[in-house]
């Protein structure tokens, strides 16, 4: 099993752009949907963006769509979330998540309780 651990988070103004990174150990990373998950004070955890194995068919959150864009290198165990065109409702812990024999809209609709791996999160707080 994989593990995870994020990195890129911070504070930016509305409008400004942030790059999340995920780094994977293992050598099975290739074999799993990896996606992104965020978590607002008070609020349930959410879904944001996921990509299959194959890197193809990303699956976004309507509320994301057109701004975020979630890519993977499988040679460096990597998934990333670009996020542009920030807002002040996109402030929250965003995690990493993975889940092998599934796929990238699967884990568009499944609880969180449905990913099997998660990083340890990364804040990112965009101000107004």
């Amino acid at each position: 099993q994989v593990q995870l651990v994020e990195s890129g988070g911070g504070l930016v103004q509305a409008g400004g752009s942030l790059r999340l990174s995920c780094a994977a150990s293992g050598r099975t990373f290739f074999s799993y949907t990896m996606g992104w998950f965020r978590q607002a004070p008070g609020k349930e955890r959410e879904f944001v963006a996921a990509l299959s194995m194959s890197g193809s068919s990303p699956y976004y959150a309507d509320s994301v769509k057109g701004r975020f864009t979630i890519s993977r290198d499988n040679a460096k165990n990597t998934v990333y979330l670009q996020m542009n065109s920030l807002k002040p409702e996109d402030t929250a812990n965003y995690y990493c998540a993975a889940r092998s024999l599934t796929t990238a809209q699967a884990m568009s609709i499944m609880p969180p309780s449905g990913v099997a791996v998660w990083g340890q999160g990364a804040q990112v707080t965009v101000s107004s």
